[in-house]
């Protein structure tokens, strides 16, 4: 076992035999371990033993409206982009109970429901994720109104990221600025090599705890051909993406079009159904229902996803303020690539895809800004114009 201790953009190498230790490391400080696994054919997020419940071999395809696992000819653990489930159904889930009410006859007695914590290690998380983490993290605890059940959860989460490079058909995280690379944020970062009889990870410890868990395994210092070989794949896939968008001055795009015909055109297709705002890593919108037993005695609170893509989730006294699909699609895209800006201080979009992948419609985001552009007179640019490759 290697003595040397690195952080920050030290780079080691672990070969494959090598990850279950890593993992069992993890496990060992008190870490649940949730990681993707294969369920009803898709790539999902789940509690997991070891890398033999990993998507060993299996990679996918996307397209708009278009998912499926083919076979891969290696033995890669994460030889595949992003499924239909986000992390945040761990730090922010779908049904939350918000407090319990109780009552004698005399008097009420209200229960705020107590912050769960809980040890959670994050294995595989892309850069586009952990991205979109970073945007829950400013909203929930950066914000004047902190989310103490998100905190709870949040608090001592360990965040094993793996660098994309293998990027699907629908992905455009390179223009968000969000990818394929990790930038921050992580406790270690992965970038799996797999070539001909070549199986190993690179290894950049991005916090002390990461680099305390590196020193449970066998790794060395790596070798500047197998440094050269993750930089080669990291910018390969910044060239193999499937989408691209150009964000320039797109905040004020949207704001001068809020009135073009484009978004009627769009909704005649829009089927309302959410899916992207369920698939997408930052959309947080919720609602609450209450409930009461058939007594009266009892009632309870609970806040739940919700969509701005619902007719209920504008509704106030007199109607819903967003009648129509077109509303609802450009109040959706507006929000999450203009007004964002100016809520947050950054895109809500990191360009995982998702939204693109997921719709039964094949409605594209990025087709979407183009569009506009074009309807101004602007001439769509290559992609190598916006990425640089």
């Amino acid at each position: 076992m290697c003595s040397e201790k690195g952080k920050g953009e030290a780079m080691f190498t672990i070969d494959v035999s090598a990850f279950d230790d890593l993992l069992s490391a993890i496990k060992a400080k008190g870490y649940a371990l949730l990681g993707p696994t294969i369920r009803d054919r898709v790539v999902v997020y789940d509690q997991i033993s070891g890398s033999k419940d990993l998507p060993i071999g299996w990679s996918d395809r996307q397209e708009g409206g278009t998912y499926r696992l083919n076979k891969r000819k290696d033995q890669a653990f994460f030889g595949y982009s992003v499924g239909p489930q986000t992390w945040k159904k761990f730090l922010y889930p779908d049904h939350l109970k918000l407090w319990e009410a109780h009552s004698d006859g005399s008097r009420i007695e209200i229960e705020p429901a107590t912050p769960e914590s809980r040890r959670y290690a994050l294995i595989g998380i892309r850069p586009c994720e952990l991205a979109a983490l970073a945007i829950h993290d400013r909203i929930f605890l950066e914000g004047p109104y902190l989310d103490p059940h998100y905190q709870a959860l949040r608090a001592d989460t360990f965040l094993l990221a793996v660098n994309c490079t293998e990027p699907g058909g629908t992905c455009f995280c390179h223009s968000m600025g969000s990818g394929p690379a990790v930038k921050q944020g992580f406790d270690l970062a992965l970038t799996e090599i797999v070539e001909n009889d070549d199986h190993y990870f690179l290894v950049n410890p991005g916090s002390d705890r990461g680099a305390e868990i590196l020193q449970e395994v066998v790794y060395h210092e790596a070798t500047a051909e197998e440094t050269a070989r993750a930089e080669k794949a990291l910018s390969d896939a910044e060239y193999r993406m499937g989408r691209y968008m150009d964000i320039d001055n797109i905040r004020e795009l949207l704001y001068r079009n809020l009135e073009h015909p484009y978004w009627e055109e769009i909704a005649k297709r829009c089927l309302n159904c959410a899916n992207c705002t369920l698939v997408c890593p930052t959309c947080f919108c919720s609602t609450v229902e209450d409930s009461t037993d058939l007594s009266g005695a009892s009632a309870s609170r609970t806040r739940m996803w919700d969509s701005c893509f619902t007719s209920q989730f504008s509704y106030i006294h007199g109607g819903s303020v967003r009648q129509s699909a077109m509303a609802r699609y450009r109040q959706w895209i507006t929000h999450k690539l203009a007004s964002w800006q100016d809520q947050f201080g950054t895109s809500g979009c990191v360009g995982c895809g998702r939204c693109i992948t997921w719709c039964p419609v094949g409605i594209d985001i990025t087709e979407a800004v183009w569009a506009l552009r074009e309807s101004e007179g602007e001439t769509r640019r290559e992609k190598t114009q916006l990425t640089g490759v």
